[in-house]
């Protein structure tokens, strides 16, 4: 698979909410805080879904206290749910299809966020061996979502996950430790994962390749910060300022993450992520 093609896949992965049943607003559980107005219940629909699965606040969501439904992103795994999974039959039309088409939704988005990381893997330069390693996993986890219900429920989600982590792992260390030398002429990033920086004051730091896996940036200052080469999985970007800030070539950063954060139109992101509504307003 040659970079353009993986491109293609990851750039590909993005929610078409015509062709899905509502599906992150009824399978979902939330819990009422700074981002939910409610609670509701895994399997119950939210209040604010419209017969024809359509959101009745959709244009006021943040205005109305929803604003975690604007930073949810399933990657694509709703309509594959919905049109594939279970042939475009509706849970509405086919209530006894629900409970089912519920509990497969999260498990998809799981399988859609791993093919995303690998996918987006495959764009890096990273060794034949490597690349080929990858490769593999994009077909296996490919594979996977074209399972019937049954069968993605049956999965073990550890196991699924696991050899992709590995591999990420591998995949970051070999990019990271290429941009230091060959691009930027530097020592590599530190490795600063699950750090806790929180509402730290990191504004116009020289971040570039260090290794962020599952740190904690909730409100951290990060304006004009040189986020280039940074490994992003599982960091918590809250409410981070990310203003002037560049992550042109961070890695594995994630639209939820994005959309969670602040920014503006001088923010630089990756090719395949969109600058946030809210961010221009």
């Amino acid at each position: 698979m040659n970079h353009e093609t993986a491109k293609h896949i990851r750039a590909s992965l993005t929610p078409d909410c015509t062709n899905c049943f509502g599906l992150c607003c009824a399978a979902l559980n939330i819990a009422a805080s700074n981002d939910f107005a409610i609670n509701k219940a895994a399997g119950t629909p939210c209040p604010n879904l419209q017969e024809d699965f359509r959101c009745e606040i959709h244009k006021n969501l943040r205005e109305k206290g929803f604003k975690g439904c604007t930073v949810f992103d399933c990657l694509g795994a709703g309509q594959k749910v919905s049109q594939v999974t279970f042939n475009g039959q509706s849970w509405r039309d086919h209530p006894e299809t629900a409970e089912k088409m519920f509990r497969v939704f999260p498990v998809m988005e799981q399988l859609y966020e791993m093919i995303a990381f690998i996918a987006e893997a495959l764009t890096y330069e990273v060794s034949p061996a490597l690349r080929d390693k990858l490769h593999q996993q994009l077909e296996d986890l490919q594979s996977l979502t074209d399972m019937d219900a049954d069968r993605l429920l049956s999965l073990d989600m550890i196991m699924c996950r696991l050899p992709v982590k590995e591999l990420l792992l591998e995949t970051s260390e070999y990019v990271r430790s290429e941009l230091s030398s060959k691009v930027f002429a530097m020592k590599k990033g530190k490795n600063c994962r699950g750090v806790d920086w929180v509402g730290k004051n990191l504004k116009g730091k020289d971040l570039r390749t260090t290794d962020l896996r599952g740190a904690y940036l909730i409100a951290a200052d990060l304006r004009n910060t040189d986020l280039r080469g940074v490994d992003f999985i599982g960091t918590d970007l809250r409410d981070a300022n990310l203003s002037g800030a560049n992550l042109s070539t961070s890695m594995f950063l994630t639209q939820m993450q994005i959309n969670s954060a602040k920014g503006n139109d001088q923010t630089i992101l990756p090719p395949h992520l969109q600058t946030p509504s809210h961010w221009m307003n």
